[in-house]
């Protein structure tokens, strides 16, 4: 069974589009979405319709938990210092269709899956936080630690952006990287495909070539912050990226 692994689309729709005809290309059986889908790009309604036609297995990241909390008006607030940060949370939840939000609120922050033999945990962050964010750096023994609190064979997890696969104790860590807003520099798209068999995987990682001046133009053109718009065209994040 061939799977495509994606995460943080980050409302970048070109991306996702890309990534998607890149995986049918090779024929995979269905697709998983670590969340994220929002936040950032110019897409967010077409992203989630996408996503949701495409009848993906998703679940919810930490960005659109403070997307839909908008809603509310009961996400933490104060700890959004950042004014661009709160502009990308208000202005995805404003162009969000109620069937988008509904689908969405009905997403759980987690999910496991029995396939091929394999017990595979799906999760946005780290089995411990959906804020948790895990790459080729992290210390062993934290991954040592996160894999003591589960028993499954696989963990998929996402919202670090940086593409990795990691043992240990007998567990697997995999991140596919980020479909629409990577910070390796490198600002091709990125995601995974998992091939589960009986007791055995395999995975590999792929990068996307996709129109980023597109998704970049598509941002200036919503009014969003210029700073938005060259980290997809930069490939990094908020925090690292430098204006012209």
């Amino acid at each position: 069974m061939r799977i495509a692994v994606i995460a943080d689309v980050h409302a970048n729709l070109p991306a996702l589009r890309a990534v998607m005809a890149h995986a049918a290309h090779h024929q995979v059986h269905a697709l998983w979405n670590l969340g994220d889908v929002v936040g950032f790009g110019a897409f967010p309604e077409e992203a989630v319709r996408t996503l949701r036609e495409a009848e993906a297995l998703s679940i919810l990241g930490n960005y659109d938990l403070k997307v839909l909390d908008f809603e509310q008006q009961t996400g933490n607030w104060e700890g959004v210092k950042d004014p661009d940060r709160f502009l990308a949370f208000r202005w995805a939840y404003e162009q969000l269709s109620s069937e988008s939000r509904a689908y969405l609120r009905a997403l759980s922050q987690q999910a496991r899956l029995r396939v091929k033999g394999q017990h595979v945990l799906l999760v946005h962050g780290s089995p411990a936080s959906i804020e948790e964010g895990l790459d080729a750096e992290t210390p062993k023994a934290r991954l040592r630690e996160l894999a003591a609190l589960v028993k499954d064979d696989l963990v998929l997890c996402a919202h670090s952006h940086r593409p990795f696969v990691r043992r240990a104790k007998g567990v697997w860590f995999i991140n596919p990287g980020s479909v629409g807003r990577p910070d390796d520099g490198d600002p091709r798209a990125s995601y995974a495909i998992l091939k589960l068999k009986r007791d055995l995987f395999e995975v590999r990682h792929y990068r996307v070539a996709y129109d980023v001046e597109r998704a970049a133009r598509a941002i200036r053109q919503q009014g969003l912050p210029e700073i938005f718009a060259q980290m997809v065209l930069q490939g990094r994040n908020l925090d690292e990226v430098t204006l012209p």
